[in-house]
């Protein structure tokens, strides 16, 4: 039995769609559970990040019959039933275990070698792990990744350069307002990537940034440490009159913010400019309130344009990304074991 994947992200389908086919972080144990009871797979693993969700499976099924049905399973988990062309890939090995450590490594990324999948693809396969759904085959694949994007961290440029989402999503701001300096700062959601776009605020020099989220102990600890201020999170409206720039990054199922709320909020602040950064998926911010005068949205899929500047800069480093993953994807394949059921050999995880 091989491994398969069967996914989309960025490069094959828009936020639009993405969005729709997200996996909340406390829904994925019980889809891994109720993937494997259809009897379609021995081992799986999912990764629903911002930019993309992936299967990983080890299945009984040739690859010709299992495509079929794990696409009816994806879809028929998020009732999507609007026509799908190409937006859903499918791989078979060796070529989905390149997709793999080219994932881990950060050259599927949006921002090519951005470090921030690694932490992402690590925590959905302990979520596997954890509950008996990752066997051998991709215990030992998965491991082999780690070490892959390690590797090519140490032996390559290919991160020199902006690698992260965040750090985009700042030069995005910069390129509306010139400079921070005393900006006014709204994060909303003090998750992971939220939190590393506020530190690359505050290098940037803005004046003062405000934290909200749902849980009102995680946006205080995220303040502290930034020197900021926390709020309840339904209170973040109150605080738009002297706010510049919003980042905004919830795992909320529906619009945080949308027009009817927002145009009320812009008199209050006398119509200045307003950046709104949505890098949530699904999206927090409604499209329409791009129709408000001076308010400027952006989303994940907008931030490719700034990523796209640093291809450049890495692209001599591509070859050799590949050439290494190649070699470990080839050796790999050739030195296989026999699959065993879920919970054997469970190695340290994360262990580079």
């Amino acid at each position: 039995m091989s491994i398969l994947v069967i996914g989309l992200s960025h490069h094959s389908a828009p936020v639009t769609v993405r969005e729709r086919f997200a996996f909340a972080e406390a829904r994925i144990p019980a889809t891994l559970q109720l993937l494997r009871d259809s009897g379609l797979v021995s081992e799986a693993v999912i990764l629903s990040t911002c930019n993309r969700v992936e299967l990983y499976a080890v299945t009984p099924m040739e690859p010709r019959a299992a495509f079929p049905a794990l696409r009816e399973f994806l879809v028929n988990c998020h009732d999507y039933r609007d026509p799908l062309t190409d937006e859903l890939y499918t791989l078979t090995e060796p070529n989905s275990l390149e997709h793999l450590f080219k994932v881990a490594a950060g050259l599927d990324s949006m921002v090519l070698g951005e470090t921030e999948i690694l932490g992402q693809l690590k925590k959905a396969y302990d979520v596997a792990l954890q509950h008996g759904h990752s066997g051998s085959r991709l215990n030992k694949a998965f491991q082999k990744a780690f070490n892959v994007a390690k590797h090519i961290r140490t032996e390559t440029n290919i991160q020199r350069g902006s690698v992260s989402v965040g750090s985009v999503a700042v030069e995005l701001a910069e390129k509306i307002f010139t400079t921070l300096s005393g900006h006014h700062v709204m994060v909303i959601g003090a998750g992971d990537t939220s939190e590393k776009t506020a530190r690359a605020l505050l290098s940037r020099g803005v004046q003062s940034i405000i934290v909200s989220n749902r849980s009102h102990e995680r946006a205080i600890e995220l303040a502290r440490q930034l020197s900021g201020r926390a709020i309840q999170f339904d209170d973040w409206a109150a605080e738009f009159p002297k706010i510049d720039i919003v980042i905004s990054s919830t795992s909320a199922p529906h619009y945080v913010l949308d027009r009817a709320k927002l145009a009320p909020l812009m008199k209050l602040r006398k119509n200045r400019p307003l950046l709104l950064i949505d890098i949530a998926v699904p999206r927090d911010i409604e499209p329409e309130v791009n129709f408000l005068e001076n308010v400027y949205l952006y989303n994940i899929d907008d931030l490719q344009a700034i990523a796209n500047d640093y291809l450049n800069q890495r692209k001599k480093e591509i070859a050799r990304c590949e050439a290494i993953i190649r070699e470990k994807a080839k050796a790999l394949v050739s030195g296989a074991i026999p699959s065993r059921p879920p919970g054997d050999a469970k190695p340290a995880f994360g262990h580079e």
